[in-house]
């Protein structure tokens, strides 16, 4: 992890675009030459963030996500900001357009794009990739029609593919916001998800698969 001192950070940071800042400071940066830093602040004195910092589980993710053919963010460099007690991660980002982006440009998604979109949750399944923070967000589909995922500290990485339960819970990840479930989950795209999905599921057998479609549309209805 390359440290910087409090003028390199100034200097790299020089015109950068803020995009996104809280209470505590800056969060993510856009900078001039089109790579982004994301800064993370450890939130607590004793924290397992001290010792495995969230940009380095942000680039060991990056990794993984890579060896998997997942498109991801690249050319990752870990910093060090003792000046401002952050540790950042400094990249290039996946160029498409999220699934929000989309959403909001169309008013909707295409037969299309909900068929890639199960088939990518499908196979994110199968790898064993369980990402806590997905949303319409950072889910992003490239120029070669492929989804990848970007801001992806909050992810883990499993040896074989995700339990039930754990599927269960990382649907109802992706429906959090309303917009999102009526977009991608309504009544006529409902059926072309779960086809997309289930084609790509083959750990599941037919009444697991069932019962994760049982129980996802029973969380749909909760809201």
């Amino acid at each position: 992890m390359k440290s910087l001192t409090s003028d390199q950070y100034q200097q790299l940071r020089a015109g950068a675009e803020v995009l996104s800042a809280d209470g505590y400071g800056d969060k993510v940066l856009a900078l001039s030459s089109g790579k982004i830093i994301k800064l993370f602040r450890r939130k607590r004195l004793i924290s397992s963030a001290l010792y495995f910092p969230y940009s380095r589980r942000f680039a060991l993710n990056a990794i993984t996500l890579a060896e998997c053919g997942i498109p991801t963010i690249t050319e990752i460099e870990e910093l060090k900001i003792p000046s401002i007690q952050r540790t950042a991660v400094c990249y290039r980002p996946l160029e498409g357009l999220s699934l929000r982006e989309i959403q909001e440009a169309q008013g909707g998604f295409s037969e299309e794009v909900v068929h890639l979109f199960g088939a990518f949750i499908g196979r994110l399944h199968e790898l064993g990739v369980f990402f806590r923070s997905i949303h319409f967000g950072n889910i992003i589909l490239t120029e070669q029609n492929e989804f990848g995922l970007i801001d992806i500290a909050d992810l883990r990485c499993y040896r074989k593919p995700l339990s039930l339960l754990l599927r269960c819970r990382n649907f109802k990840h992706t429906c959090r916001y309303p917009a999102d479930r009526e977009a991608m989950y309504s009544k006529v795209n409902l059926p072309l998800y779960w086809q997309s999905y289930c084609n790509v599921a083959q750990s599941l057998s037919a009444s697991q698969q069932q019962k994760l479609i049982r129980t996802a549309h029973e969380q749909l209805h909760s809201y």
